[in-house]
């Protein structure tokens, strides 16, 4: 489908003081040079913002993220997630037309989109408070037809009860989301055929639709005024202390390494009496199963990999099996910046 910007833009766009906040947070995630990253966040924020994404909302995105406007440009028209045209007010309906729902009515339910909405798909309905649009498959086929409004799926739907949900809408209520029928979830029409003994343990709604009602918020858009994003990376680069630190090791980190850890000339196990093992995985390229080599090879802590000379890294290369991932990766400046209880870029992401 070809999608083009919408022919009447707003002069210019601006992200409101929380949201900018939100935005910023989510570009210092990336390492410098590789904010594009953060593209699709930033546009989809403006999106949540304006309700839609307009040429400069783009513009001001790509400009955030020092990258080329057609860059920016490529992203937004390509993924139809981005509303390249305003929408309802209200809601946005996105009726699923793909074939499970298209044999169990989905025609039905694009009726009652041009009825009470607009006859055609993208426009806005005369009070500019709905817009509705046929969308591929959202994968709720066992629960077909049905329809995404806001970020709720509202499933098992007939041309009524849309009607109805619509209604209720511009009355300024959510409706229930999830299955319109009766339904639980997505079990046989027919009834459990399974665990049936566990229907009791339910709570009122299946838990999608339980969360929906308890935030109320189904067709909100994000404002800002939400949890802010944890950015404990922008603090100076330190990230704040776990609850499950222990403090007793975060003093010991502060004095530095033990003498016997050091340096380790050889490969071998540490000595009788040495302190716990450090965190491994704290090293970028290190995970559970390469952890466990380097303990089974007696390397338990961030000063021993400090410490390794050239022969003991190629000796290690061949160990692991992965030559060359030491160097590529770093690991002897990751450790030695760990060993004096300093965070890497790497370690703070998995504190955060």
């Amino acid at each position: 489908m070809l999608r083009r910007l919408h022919p009447e833009q707003p002069a210019s766009f601006a992200f409101t003081p929380e949201n900018l906040a939100w935005a910023e947070a989510q570009i210092s995630k990336y390492p410098p040079g590789r904010q594009a990253s953060a593209i699709i966040p930033l546009l989809w924020r403006a999106q949540e913002q304006e309700g839609w994404l307009s040429r400069p909302a783009i513009e001001e995105v790509a400009r955030m993220l020092d990258m080329a406007y057609i860059r920016a440009l490529e992203v937004a028209t390509f993924y139809f997630m981005f509303q390249l045209q305003p929408v309802g007010a209200v809601a946005h309906v996105q009726v699923c037309g793909t074939t499970s729902c298209m044999i169990c009515g989905a025609e039905d339910l694009i009726a009652v989109c041009k009825e009470k909405i607009a006859p055609r798909a993208h426009a806005l309905s005369a009070d500019g408070r709905f817009s509705w649009e046929e969308v591929e498959c959202l994968g709720a086929c066992a629960n077909a037809p049905m329809a995404q409004i806001g970020k709720d799926y509202y499933e098992d739907l007939t041309a009524a009860r849309l009607a109805e949900i619509l209604d209720e809408m511009a009355a300024g209520r959510v409706p229930v989301p999830g299955p319109q029928n009766g339904r639980y979830a997505a079990e046989p029409l027919s009834g459990l055929t399974s665990l049936a003994s566990h229907a009791a343990d339910r709570t009122r709604y299946n838990a999608s639709a339980d969360l929906a009602v308890t935030l109320g918020d189904t067709i909100k858009r994000i404002d800002g005024t939400e949890v802010p994003l944890r950015a404990p990376w922008r603090d100076g680069g330190k990230a704040p202390a776990r609850a499950t630190d222990k403090p007793a090791k975060a003093a010991a980190r502060a004095k530095g390494p033990a003498p016997d850890k050091v340096k380790a000339e050889k490969i071998g196990r540490p000595k009788v009496g040495s302190v716990a093992p450090d965190d491994l995985k704290k090293l970028k390229g290190v995970g559970p199963a390469l952890e466990k080599k380097l303990h089974a090879a007696g390397v338990t802590s961030f000063a021993q990999i400090a410490g390794w000379t050239e022969a003991e890294i190629a000796a290690f290369d061949e160990t692991l099996n992965f030559k060359g991932r030491i160097a590529r990766e770093g690991w002897v400046e990751q450790a030695r910046i760990l060993a004096a209880g300093g965070e890497t870029e790497f370690s703070q992401r998995g504190d955060s």
